[in-house]
């Protein structure tokens, strides 16, 4: 899903061509290889590291870093870094995501794009929002936040990817009134599925929720959507 989010789209249309643009999100792509690998790494390490030490693991696997890195126990400048390094991370996931969110809202909804009060009242209500939602998550949420956090997007990347894909590999038009009911359903019908499955047979849906939710976004725009006018037809008409 690299490069299909808001605040993805942002940047790449900020590039000046189609080519750069397609460029950017490969690098931005090929870039998470290295990086989800010294995490794994890292994550391989700390876990010998409890091992030698006798430490037992705790139940959330992301908390194995501040196992180690927030109680000094790796040394002082461990903290410091570790400090520094969390919170640049989360002003910055929080700072583009807040960008985002209201420059959708300002352009996208209420067409206003410069009017000044309304996006700083946007801001202060979507910063709010964000604050609501991390202490419902943190009070709600019995998994790990890496688990949680693919768990959400398997509901809400699902019609994103859905409309990806109908965008890429077929020469269909969508019908407008349809594809915001098409993105809303899908993840509903997979909700329902799983817990039907999960009822019946035992079995809880994993990631692959977000390919069930691509494809149920993918099939209902098909079958709202209609064949793409021929060339001749174009001709014609005009």
């Amino acid at each position: 899903m690299t490069g299909l989010d808001q605040d993805m789209m942002q940047k790449n249309l900020t590039c000046k061509s189609l080519r750069e643009a397609q460029k950017d999100m490969c690098t931005y792509g090929f870039a998470f290889v290295p990086a989800n690998l010294l995490f794994l790494a890292l994550g391989v390490l700390l876990s010998m590291l409890s091992v030698q030490r006798g430490v037992s693991l705790p139940e959330m696997g992301d908390e194995l870093l501040p196992l180690f890195a927030a109680n000094g126990s790796l040394g002082l400048s461990v903290v410091v870094f570790f400090t520094i390094g969390v919170v640049a991370a989360s002003f910055s996931s929080a700072d583009s995501a807040l960008t985002a969110l209201t420059t959708s809202v300002c352009v996208d909804l209420y067409r206003r794009p410069n009017d000044e009060r309304l996006r700083k009242r946007t801001h202060l209500v979507m910063a709010a929002l964000f604050a609501l939602f991390i202490l419902l998550f943190r009070a709600f949420n019995s998994t790990s936040m890496l688990d949680a956090i693919y768990i959400l997007c398997s509901y809400t990347y699902g019609p994103l990817l859905g409309l990806f894909a109908y965008a890429l590999f077929t020469r269909r038009h969508v019908s407008g009134k349809w594809v915001l009911p098409m993105c809303v359903i899908a993840p509903i019908l997979c909700f329902v599925v799983e817990k039907l499955v999960q009822h019946i047979s035992g079995y809880r849906f994993g990631y692959e929720l977000l390919m069930l939710n691509g494809a149920l976004t993918f099939m209902g725009l098909w079958l709202t959507g209609n064949k793409a006018a021929s060339n001749n037809q174009i001709i014609s008409n005009i």
